[in-house]
């Protein structure tokens, strides 16, 4: 029905209408010879289903359902034919509390007290004090129920443009962490990228001075320098794709890689995470950039699980070089309860750790183990190209 409410409203209309038919059949199998016949059925049928009909469409045009109702509904109690009218007004009126607001509502109450006291007959005080008593009452039901209906409308209106807005500022702070790890690991490619040029400044200098008097020397000093350029190159290529903000300052230092792994691991032993470190092949030759990467992404792993897997926690890092890839497993088998891809540092670190592997061109992925703590996997290709 929340769904199609037109499909509830017509079923509503249909319902009223059927006591007045009711009523209807009732009077003219019980009415007397000789006395007064109810009203012809081509009269009062017709009359019932123009009274209900605006309750059809109460959702789409308030008012005007409302004061349609009000209108049919004089010649209704006139012509005594059921209870419709007082229904489709208390209906109406609580579409007006719930839908449009009070002023309406009030309005239409008002105008609505005047034709109950006019076509009230005056002459029976008793039925007339009667019949006010009812329609006031009922009345005061529907606007009540119409004031509850509308406040919890209103607060779930509130709480949806909350929750939206909630989205609005989760995705925000995500790109922002997004451009603020990215100009990071930009700074960090771009000391790369330097000490990779200054090392063939130097070279290019002394192959300068050895060229006649020391050939080989000069040689030697040219390889590095063709070496150690197409390394920058390469280097280049993936700073390129990374956005750098242009107020990203700080410190220059010597950036850490895999052969900082031991001390990483030594380090994190020593606040109270107990590390094995596994590492199969040679990961010393590897890319500067990529060094990096897998320092820095072994790094956030180690103090995510230090952060939130509790007491009693150890830790597994294995690093394996394949070919022109390296892969990484950083697990541990801490508590599950207070651990979630959202939890986990903020958010900015699992954020953090995905861009440094998609700068690389790499994949990674973090979530629970089916046994019980935490995993982190991350796979980074390297090349000269």
């Amino acid at each position: 029905m929340k769904a199609h409410p037109m499909v509830g409203d017509t079923l509503l209309a249909a319902v009223i209408a059927s006591f007045d038919l009711l009523i209807f059949v009732a009077r003219a199998a019980v009415t007397p010879a000789g006395e007064p016949a109810p009203e012809p059925w081509y009269i009062t049928l017709p009359l019932i289903v123009a009274v209900v009909l605006p309750i059809v469409f109460r959702r789409k045009y308030p008012i005007t359902a409302a004061y349609l109702t009000l209108g049919l509904g004089v010649v209704h109690s006139l012509l005594e034919i059921g209870v419709a009218s007082m229904f489709t007004a208390c209906i109406a009126l609580y579409t007006l509390v719930a839908y449009v607001g009070r002023r309406s509502a009030l309005l239409f109450l008002a105008v609505n007290e005047v034709v109950t006291l006019v076509q009230t007959p005056w002459q029976f005080p008793e039925q007339w004090v009667i019949t006010l008593i009812v329609v006031n009452l009922s009345l005061a039901f529907s606007w009540a129920l119409g004031e509850f209906v509308g406040a919890r409308r209103a607060y779930q209106a509130e709480l949806e443009q909350r929750l939206r807005l909630l989205e609005t500022e989760r995705d925000q702070q995500a790109r922002i962490a997004v451009a603020e790890e990215r100009a990071r690991i930009a700074r960090e490619l771009h000391d790369v990228v330097a000490h990779a040029v200054s090392v063939m400044v130097v070279q290019a200098d002394g192959a300068a001075y050895a060229v006649r008097s020391q050939p080989d020397l000069a040689e030697r000093a040219v390889n590095t320098i063709a070496s150690t350029g197409r390394d920058a190159l390469t280097e280049l290529r993936r700073l390129l794709g990374v956005l750098r903000s242009e107020d990203a300052g700080g410190e220059r230092t010597p950036q850490p890689g895999t052969r900082s792994l031991s001390e990483l691991a030594a380090r994190v032993r020593a606040v109270g995470l107990p590390v094995q470190l596994d590492i199969v092949g040679n990961v010393d030759d590897l890319p500067a950039g990529v060094g990096l990467g897998i320092y820095r992404i072994v790094q956030e792993a180690l103090t995510n699980s230090l952060k939130h897997a509790g007491p009693g926690t150890a830790a597994t890092v294995r690093v394996a070089r394949t070919g022109d890839r390296v892969d990484l497993s950083i697990v541990d088998n801490g508590r599950r309860s207070s651990r979630s891809l959202v939890g986990v540092s903020g958010g900015n670190g699992l954020i953090g750790m995905r861009e440094r592997a998609l700068v690389f061109g790499g994949t990674l992925a973090a979530g629970p183990r089916a046994g019980g703590g935490w995993e982190v996997t991350a796979s980074l290709p390297f090349g000269s190209g």
